[in-house]
């Protein structure tokens, strides 16, 4: 008889941080299981995109019933939230498709996922950054027009008077 490992977890997201092989049985503690419709309502994403993900290799691949509709477990959860989370902060589509990619090889890609994720929030920095630079002219800009509509309405209060 093989050895297995068991893994007991509460939480998806922990999924996203542990190495599993084809040698591994994960027993998932929590949610049942989900319909395209109800991930899709869940995380406010179109059941197109969903799909979309899944074909691209943004998310692995969604085990289905008998009847062919798409059977999402609480780790495939997790991982349509780590995309969406990544996505919204930027990350392109190739990136985490080699993210993806990389993690579904196990063990041995830690240091390039590693590698990937710091390059990653090193580029995300820099972006916040200049986005904050971005920020600090619009406010500029607006306190001048502020500054402008107020002297505008005290040169058409004194006429009126």
């Amino acid at each position: 008889m093989e050895a297995f490992d068991i893994i007991i977890i509460s939480k998806a997201f922990i999924l996203l941080d542990l190495d599993l092989t084809q040698d591994n049985i994960i027993y998932v503690i929590g949610e049942s299981d989900m319909t395209i419709s109800e991930v899709s309502e869940k995380y406010g994403l179109s059941a197109d995109t969903l799909r979309y993900y899944e074909k691209a290799g943004l998310i692995p691949q969604v085990r289905r019933k008998e009847s062919g509709i798409r059977d999402y477990s609480e780790a495939d959860c997790g991982w349509v939230e780590f995309i969406k989370c990544m996505r919204g902060a930027g990350l392109s589509i190739e990136t985490l498709v080699e993210y993806v990619s990389l993690y579904q090889k196990g063990k041995r890609t830690e240091r390039k996922r590693r590698n990937l994720l710091v390059a990653e929030r090193d580029r995300l920095k820099a972006k916040m950054e200049e986005m904050a630079k971005t920020l600090e002219r619009l406010n500029y800009k607006i306190k001048v027009y502020d500054t402008k509509i107020l002297s505008c309405e005290k040169d058409l209060l004194a006429r009126k008077e």
